[in-house]
């Protein structure tokens, strides 16, 4: 006959392998969850770092501007007029700008640039409008889609300068 702490050892058996099975379930949710935050970390460092790179680009083209500074405050850079919005008519295609000068050379490997960095899309342009007169401000504004960066889609950032 068996004895009652045979018995109690029999009762108990199975528990410690529920309490293990509990803790691995516990163990792989928290894993799921780290997973997750890793992923939109770097779908929003993805963003961040197509805004960085439109600003630096921008930065590029006015200083190619303020080299040929007699060409950007002529408004030889200019790819539309400013509309009452505020948008400018962009350029999307760096195949426009296609005669022999250093403004259309400036603007096309500008425009290649911002594809390159910026993604090779229809909505990946750059529009330039510098004012006639003593401002001589020029601005730059770039649009692109943030859509694969977990973005809101057409992204857009201006720069203002005065050359």
């Amino acid at each position: 006959m068996a004895s009652s702490s045979q018995l109690r050892r029999r009762s108990q058996s199975g528990v410690g392998l529920i309490e293990v099975l509990v803790a691995v379930l516990i163990l792989a949710l928290g894993l799921l969850g780290m997973a997750g935050l890793q992923a939109n970390a770097l779908k929003t460092n993805q963003s961040a770092y197509a805004r960085s790179q439109a600003v630096m680009l921008s930065y590029y083209m006015l200083d190619a501007m303020r080299a040929d500074r007699t060409a950007a405050t002529s408004q030889q850079y200019n790819t539309g007029s400013a509309g009452g919005d505020g948008v400018i008519e962009p350029a999307c295609s760096a195949g426009v700008f296609n005669q022999p000068t250093l403004v259309d050379n400036n603007r096309r490997e500008w425009l290649l640039s911002l594809r390159d960095n910026l993604g090779d899309a229809d909505t990946t342009c750059g529009a330039i409008f510098c004012g006639a007169g003593a401002a001589n401000e020029c601005i730059i504004q770039i649009t692109w889609d943030d859509s694969r960066a977990g973005g809101l889609g057409q992204q857009r950032i201006e720069t203002r300068s005065r050359l």
